[in-house]
């Protein structure tokens, strides 16, 4: 009972990140870029508190299920749950590593004057952790759907 809920947990879980990466990716991030300096902070600002904490905290939940998955599963799930949480582990640390220091750094930034523009930085941060989290929840897809 516990593997069946904890995979229903990892598989929806995964789904709800790469889905909002993938719709960050293809939608919100081409808008943001076609977005004027003033205009961009405002809505970065106003995206950047509906993301947080939900994200980190939902990453983390299914990170750790997937590794309690590798104890309780079966094969293949006892190496793709893992697998899959590895790859989120990926995940936070591109976002820690790379896109967070760019959202904390536009806090602070005045709406005129002189910027080095973040979006293309940023974006090329987000294609990273959007194709960790497409491969983690390939992994998590084929080791629910081979579950015996």
């Amino acid at each position: 009972m516990l593997e069946e809920v904890l995979s229903g947990v990892v598989l929806i879980g995964t789904g709800i990140v790469t889905g909002i990466f993938v719709a960050v990716l293809v939608s919100v991030g081409p808008a943001m870029s076609a977005m004027g300096r003033a205009e961009y902070l405002r809505a970065h600002a106003l995206l950047g508190r509906g993301y947080h904490p939900m994200m980190p905290i939902l990453v983390n939940i299914v990170t750790v299920s997937g590794f309690v998955l590798g104890w309780l599963a079966e094969s293949p799930g006892r190496v793709l749950f893992p697998v899959a949480a590895v790859l989120l582990i990926g995940v936070q640390a591109v976002s820690h590593l790379g896109n967070v220091p760019i959202n904390r750094s536009l806090s602070g930034l005045a709406e005129d004057g002189p910027w080095q523009d973040p979006r293309p930085l940023w974006r090329a941060w987000h294609r990273l952790r959007t194709a960790l989290a497409v491969l983690a929840l390939a992994a998590v897809t084929v080791a629910v759907l081979a579950a015996p």
